[in-house]
């Protein structure tokens, strides 16, 4: 009996092209000239938005993006079933993604009828999350003084410490690697506790959405050259920083084996990163932080057969249980040379900075009579 096997196919494939024989149309032909004619396809995002046919499902996505009950408390998303990989509550890369859905939403949806309160709600949700990200979740030198400062129990409005952090709930690591000039959004934001770690992913999504501001996005690349022998290594990019270490990794993940200290998701180093790395690089002008990246993990990426993560705080060993020849290894590779060779790309990736104008919150707003029938 012939074994399947992910490498290779167990039968010759019917619509394979040999030499001299006539073409045959692929099974997915039907499938994909469908697609093509219901969103004019090759066409951009606003010809699409404008087709009839295509502009009627549109206003129903942001119900997923604007239910008002964030104005109770936090304007963030809560994602509770990620707290095996001890991020439970707001962490920085769903928020930085959620950030980027409704800029997309807004962009996407055409203000008349239903789609005009859509987008009010959008832009409200918008002007909370952006103020609560650029204001809590925010790190600098002068930030972690000013945290290392609090005073607790404090009540009201007038109240400094809006979370009731307790300054000694700072990991000493922190102040070892927040440079004087530098700076990140913290990985999570909650009542008494943040979690300061670095996380790769909301970062760069934070710079390439414009949730972070011209500053703040030069601020976390010159934290990436300050900690780059922390945040890089031998082998781009860290997924997160530092590793928990000791039995802490057992309590937080469940005894996963793959995540030890400095091994997947725990530390480890993944090398489909680098075009996320690169489009922040290139959006804040920063290419040559991107090349010493792309020169690094050429020296072993091609060698080791395209793993899919690496081990060790250095990032030098292939990791434990690393699959080998990862498409997403060598496709985060090549989007990161598509994107050197030329930058124009980046409008591929990227949103532009957000011009909306600020709008006061209220501590309750009413929802509009016509959109409560859609159960929001």
């Amino acid at each position: 009996m012939t074994r399947l096997n992910r490498t290779g196919p167990a039968r010759a494939d019917p619509t394979r092209i040999r030499p001299g024989s006539a073409s045959r149309p692929s099974p997915a032909e039907p499938v994909r000239s469908a697609w093509k004619d219901r969103l004019g396809y090759p066409s951009s995002d606003r010809e699409a938005q404008n087709r009839a046919d295509s502009a009627d499902p549109i206003p129903i996505r942001p119900i997923l993006f604007s239910n008002l009950s964030w104005k109770t408390f936090f304007p963030f998303l809560l994602m509770p079933h990620l707290s095996l990989q001890g991020i439970y509550g707001y962490p920085i890369e769903i928020q930085a993604l959620f950030y980027m859905a409704l800029r997309c939403a807004h962009q996407l949806l055409r203000g008349d009828g239903d789609g005009k309160e859509f987008l009010k709600l959008i832009e409200k949700r918008l002007n909370a999350l952006t103020y609560h990200m650029r204001s809590y979740f925010w790190l600098d030198f002068k930030q972690l003084n000013d945290i290392y400062r609090f005073k607790t129990e404090e009540y009201s409005h007038t109240a400094v410490n809006k979370f009731n952090v307790i300054p000694g709930s700072i990991p000493d690591w922190v102040f070892d690697f927040m440079p004087e000039k530098g700076g990140y959004f913290i990985g999570n934001v909650s009542p008494a506790r943040m979690d300061f770690r670095w996380f790769a992913v909301g970062n760069c999504v934070a710079i390439l959405s414009s949730l972070a501001t011209h500053e703040q996005s030069s601020a976390i690349m010159d934290l990436i050259e300050e900690r780059w022998h922390d945040i890089v290594g031998e082998m781009p990019l860290k997924v997160v920083f530092p590793a928990f270490d000791s039995h802490e990794w057992r309590i937080v993940t469940g005894c996963d084996p793959k995540n030890t200290r400095w091994s997947y998701h725990n530390g480890g180093s993944w090398p489909v990163l680098l075009w996320l790395l690169t489009a922040a690089c290139v959006k804040t002008c920063r290419p040559q932080i991107a090349r010493k990246a792309l020169e690094l993990a050429e020296l072993h990426i091609g060698k080791d057969c395209w793993p899919e993560y690496y081990d060790g705080k250095d990032g030098c060993y292939v990791g434990k249980q690393s699959r080998l020849l990862q498409t997403w290894t060598m496709s985060g590779y090549l989007v990161a040379k598509m994107l050197i060779e030329d930058t124009s790309r980046l409008g591929i990736l990227a949103l532009e900075d957000d011009n909306m104008k600020p709008t006061t919150l209220a501590r309750a707003m009413t929802l509009p009579t016509r959109l409560r029938s859609y159960g929001i």
